[in-house]
C-alpha cells in the first residue's frame, strides 16, 4: 500500500472516530438542575396542537410526559457553555416545533396540545 493511500485511510478513520465521539459525548455532558417537560390537563376551547399522530422518536420528551403517571418527562441537563444543545435533541426544541406548527396554540409559558381527546398545557420547568 502506498504511503499516501495509507495516510488517507488513517485520516478518514480519525474523522469517523471523532464524529462518533461527538455523537456520544453530549449525552454524558450535563450540568445543573434538570429541565422537565410537564403536561397539565386543562379545560379550554382554545386552539391546540393535535399530537395524536406524532412519533415518540421525534417528540420523546412530550410523549414521555403525556404517557407518564406524574405528567413529567425525563430530565434534561444543559451542557457547559451551551455546547450540548448543538448536538442533542432538547425539550426546548419540541416546544419550539409545536409553537411553530400552530402559532395560535402558544401560551405565555408553553403550548396547548390535544392528545386522546383531552387538552393539555405543556411547559418546561426546572425545579
Amino acid at each position: 500500500m502506498r504511503r499516501v493511500t495509507r495516510n488517507l485511510l488513517i485520516a478518514i478513520a480519525l474523522v469517523v472516530v471523532a464524529l462518533l465521539a461527538l455523537g456520544a459525548l453530549p449525552s454524558y455532558l450535563g450540568t445543573g438542575d434538570p429541565y422537565y417537560l410537564t403536561v397539565e390537563s386543562i379545560e379550554t376551547d382554545d386552539t391546540a396542537v393535535d399530537v395524536n399522530e406524532v412519533s415518540e422518536r421525534r417528540y420523546p420528551y412530550l410523549m414521555g410526559a403525556l404517557t407518564s403517571d406524574d405528567g413529567r418527562s425525563d430530565g434534561y441537563q444543559m451542557g457547559p457553555f451551551g455546547m450540548k444543545e448543538w448536538f442533542t435533541h432538547t425539550p426546548f426544541d419540541e416546544v419550539d416545533s409545536l409553537t411553530t406548527s400552530v402559532a395560535e396554540a402558544e401560551t405565555d409559558d408553553g403550548v396547548r396540545v390535544e392528545y386522546d381527546g383531552q387538552k393539555y398545557h405543556v411547559q418546561i420547568v426546572q425545579p
